[in-house]
């Protein structure tokens, strides 16, 4: 069973099984402690009858978490002890009573459903990964995916929030499309903490130890069947690492865990906590995951021809790659672009302050025995990962610095990490450097429910699964008959409902509250009434995320919902990192506010936010509200979890909503102009917000057909929210824009680079010292600026001397870049975005605006070092034109043209 434990007590010898003894203390009257009696634990498994014995291969796989029928099978056999145990089979199966399992052995309708399912798993996992047309992977490839947390399903919860969620619907989408593809993450003995909150809104964080033998966890075993264990090397010590399997599907997860015999009790506990801990204890997890991450995946045999680092957490990979090569005799720059070809990071941190760093004399005592084998000095190390200007060693800056593609994770976030990662590039703009973009999406079949599944089954046919990213099939939509569709969403909202009025029961229950108070908070909790106005927030309670933006005028908001003729009810959850002050005093002053008699039953704040509350609450609503400070919201999903069960977007037009809003699928709060001021800002934005529930929500919600019972428009624009989402923030399009973006030219890239004994590196190393080094010295100097008016369809040239300073000819590219203006001072602005930001036939964007990119020919009949270079263009637009001239280093291998971060401007 789950055995409860405080994050800092002792778990090595807490299961007691195997009949262990375990003393129970009791204090008596004096105070003084006394041993009462003596406890021994015994634990008794089910035998499962051979004609469902293979219910525990189902709960060893994943697979469960995202098939409604493999979860029923389980919930139908005692749906009490289902929901007791937290959904989770693997424990189900430990106790479940024996009679139980015979009679379903011996009920064909159970029996029948049963082989249904097991047909189905079998057909899926039996179909191995295959080669990825459009993302050029091919037979031998193999993507290894990194992060720090996964968020598979509630009852294993490694995982805080969207990070986690986020990576475990990629390793999901990952199988569901046969993808090449193996993840890498830490065991985390306590996990994230499960949540209480007492009657004054604090949280109280309960840490709940897991035993893998209650979860689909297997132990890695090599040839002889052995387990495997890897070592880390610390100071003065190695850690020993266990590896731990996970099947998602079709997908492995190995999980690293320090909870081992060989280890001292310090180590063992540094898997114990997800996000715990100091500064030092951090860097240790970190190193686990990063240097044991790799040495788990060559022990267990997988070769990985693509490297990607899912947030800088694991950026200590490309230390321990590089030192695999230069332990070889490889030179420590040839290893690094060796290790940078086929590496792929991905941030998700819009914020400087939100990237782990840790203090250079942490660093250099942590990793001082790596030196000899990197080849390196400690400033040299120190410099991977050092910002400009900064003494403290930055993980993101390690990644940047060893990879070669980047990205984050929507539109807005990538231009905002662009800056944030300039100094890597620093001669480049923003705009132009290689940090690029995947806006995020979510996996549907964990997040739809089965109503709607049903629904757009009998409407759109049982294959729209694999139209899902056509638009035009989904605005099929749009045509299902009203009453269908408010049907299912009032059915939907039901069900959440009545697991909103069980939790708050329990909740108040246990704080103490009277049954007729309780009453009094669940007043507009109706599962059998669902027709009040339903607003959910539910996210974690960072303070710019701005759960108290509701409350910035209790008398406008007193307003909107003391009308009784058009209720409203604010439901909140959401959980906040422990040593985040700010976040904790969020809940308490959302329980303030909403022990005030005006908001009595009207805000509610709900305890143990975690996955499964999360895909009931974001299907169950009306509205789903999201109020970050603009452009802190990196992408988020949860509005995208809302939107494909019908339900409708509240947000300001930040992370993927600014991509998603179209006008007439939601409502877009517009990101304030006054960035400076704060308080004026959040003015702004409260306003915005008390304007569009007072004016817009509230009256075409209630504006019903009192023959239909609902309002038509309300449901007209339900549809729309789910069918403009769903084709475009799914996880097929995320992970088909990553494969044809990212992993296909990595693996591509790697290859040509380790080629002929990595050849190719040893040049790219070599050639870009020659080049850093000689760039100081490299000069513009305008021979023939070209006309300043033509006619259209006019061809125009233009004539540049570059001063090379050593440098080849071919070695310097010199760009004309060309602006279209309205007029001589503004910019016209084109909507749209290169994922990419490359030049194709010329044209390119820069941001929103388009752009064309020119690159000039080198002439023959070098002067000295001075090289005459030359432009013909004809311009493809007619106005008011202006145009920039520039050099860049230019080497036919670079991943990215401006990957030096080198450029001369005229």
């Amino acid at each position: 069973m789950l055995d409860t434990v405080s994050p800092t007590s002792d778990t090595t010898h807490r299961q007691g099984g195997n009949g262990a003894a375990r003393p129970l203390y009791f204090f008596d009257s004096r105070g003084t402690e006394a041993m009462r009696n003596t406890v021994f634990s015994l634990q008794v498994h089910p035998r499962l009858p051979e004609a469902i014995d293979r219910l525990e291969e189902l709960a060893s796989n994943f697979w469960f978490s995202w098939n409604p029928a493999a979860r029923w099978l389980f919930s139908r056999l005692d749906e009490s002890l289902w929901r007791r145990t937290d959904n989770n089979p693997k424990l189900f199966l430990r106790c479940v009573d024996q009679g139980i399992l015979e009679r379903a052995a011996d009920d064909e309708a159970f029996v029948s459903a049963y082989r249904k399912v097991m047909i189905e798993f079998d057909a899926y996992v039996e179909q191995g990964p295959q080669p990825y047309k459009p993302g050029a992977l091919g037979q031998d490839d193999l993507v290894a995916y990194f992060c720090a947390e996964y968020g598979f399903h509630e009852s294993f919860p490694i995982y805080s929030g969207g990070l986690g969620i986020l990576a475990g619907d990629h390793c999901k989408t990952a199988s569901d499309m046969r993808l090449p593809f193996v993840a890498v993450g830490l065991l985390y003995r306590q996990g994230y903490f499960n949540q209480h909150i007492d009657r004054h809104g604090q949280q109280i964080p309960e840490y709940i130890h897991i035993d893998p033998e209650h979860t689909p966890l297997r132990v890695v075993t090599d040839d002889a069947g052995e387990p495997v264990h890897v070592t880390c090397p610390f100071p003065d010590r190695s850690i020993a690492i266990r590896v731990w399997r996970a099947d998602v599907g079709r997908v492995p997860i190995l999980l690293l865990d320090t909870d081992v015999g060989e280890n001292v009790e310090a180590d063992r506990r540094i898997t114990h906590v997800l996000y715990g801990g100091d500064r030092s204890l951090r860097l240790q997890q970190e190193a686990v995951l990063g240097i044991g991450g790799v040495r788990a995946l060559r022990a267990a045999g997988f070769a990985p021809t693509v490297w990607h680092i899912n947030e800088g957490h694991a950026a200590f990979m490309i230390i321990e790659r590089v030192r695999e090569l230069t332990v070889q005799g490889m030179p420590f720059a040839v290893a690094l672009e060796a290790v940078a070809a086929d590496s792929v990071f991905t941030t998700h941190t819009p914020v400087a302050a939100g990237h782990d760093a840790f203090s250079a004399d942490l660093i250099a005592k942590h990793f001082h025995s790596h030196l000899p084998e990197l080849g390196i000095t400690e400033q040299e190390l120190l410099e991977l990962g050092r910002n400009s200007g900064e003494e403290d060693f930055n993980m993101t800056h390690l990644a940047l610095n060893g990879t070669r593609a980047v990205n984050g994770v929507s539109r807005i976030h990538g231009r905002v990490s662009s800056e944030l990662c300039g100094s890597a590039w620093p001669d480049v703009p923003p705009l132009e450097n290689p940090v690029g973009y995947v806006t995020n999406g979510i996996h549907v079949p964990s997040f739809m429910r089965q109503a709607w599944v049903d629904l757009l089954d009998q409407h759109l046919g049982p294959g729209w699964h694999q139209k899902m990213l056509d638009r035009t099939s989904m605005e099929q939509i749009l045509d299902i008959p009203d009453d269908r569709f408010w049907g299912t969403n009032q059915r939907v909202k039901s069900e959440m409902l009545h697991v909103l009025r069980l939790r708050l029961a329990r909740q108040h229950t246990r704080n103490g509250l009277s049954e007729a108070h309780i009453h009094r908070l669940s007043q507009l909790v109706h599962p059998d009434d669902p027709n009040v106005l339903t607003i959910g927030f539910a996210r974690r309670f960072a303070t710019y995320k701005r759960a108290t933006l509701l409350f910035s005028d209790l008398r406008w908001l007193e307003q909107i919902v003391c009308n009784e003729d058009r209720p409203v009810l604010f439901i909140f959850a959401g959980k906040a990192h422990p040593a985040d002050e700010p976040g904790p005093w969020v809940m308490r002053e959302i329980q303030r506010i909403s022990s005030q008699p005006p908001f009595l039953g009207k805000v509610l704040l709900l305890e143990g936010y975690d996955a499964g509350l999360s895909r009931s609450l974001t299907s169950g609503v009306d509205i789903w509200l999201n109020t970050p400070i603009y452009p802190f919201e990196a992408s988020g999903t949860s509005g995208m979890k809302a939107a494909i069960n019908g339900t409708v977007n509240l947000s300001v037009l930040d992370g993927w909503w600014a991509e998603g809003y179209d006008g007439e699928n939601g409502w877009g709060i517009p990101p304030s102009i006054d960035h400076e001021d704060a308080a004026e800002r959040d003015r702004q934005d409260a306003v915005a917000l008390y304007e569009i529930l007072q004016d817009e929500v509230l009256p075409l919600y209630y504006e019903r057909d009192p023959k239909l019972g609902y309002s038509p428009k309300w449901v007209e624009k339900c549809k729309r929210s789910m069918a403009s989402v769903l084709p475009r923030f799914n996880s097929q399009r995320v992970m088909h824009d990553y494969a044809r973006l990212y992993y296909g030219p990595a693996a591509k890239q790697g290859r040509a680079v380790v080629a002929e004994d990595h050849r190719l590196a040893k040049e790219l190393a070599d050639w870009k010292a020659r080049v850093r080094a000689r760039w100081p010295g490299v000069q513009l100097h305008s021979v023939d600026p070209g006309p300043e008016v033509i006619d259209f369809d006019e061809d125009a040239r233009i004539e540049v001397d570059v001063t090379l300073n050593g440098l080849r000819p071919e070695d310097v590219r010199v760009e004309c870049v060309l602006h279209r203006r309205l007029c001589s001072e503004l910019t016209v602005p084109v909507q749209g975005y290169a994922d990419d930001r490359r030049p194709q036939n010329g044209l390119t964007y820069i941001g929103d605006e388009m752009a064309a990119v020119w690159p000039f020919e080198p002439q023959e009949g070098q002067h000295g070092d001075v090289c005459r270079y030359r432009l013909k263009y004809r311009p493809p637009w007619a106005g008011a034109l202006s145009y920039e001239i520039r050099a860049v280093p230019r080497h036919p291998a670079l991943s990215h043209t401006y990957e030096l971060g080198l450029m001369r401007w005229l």
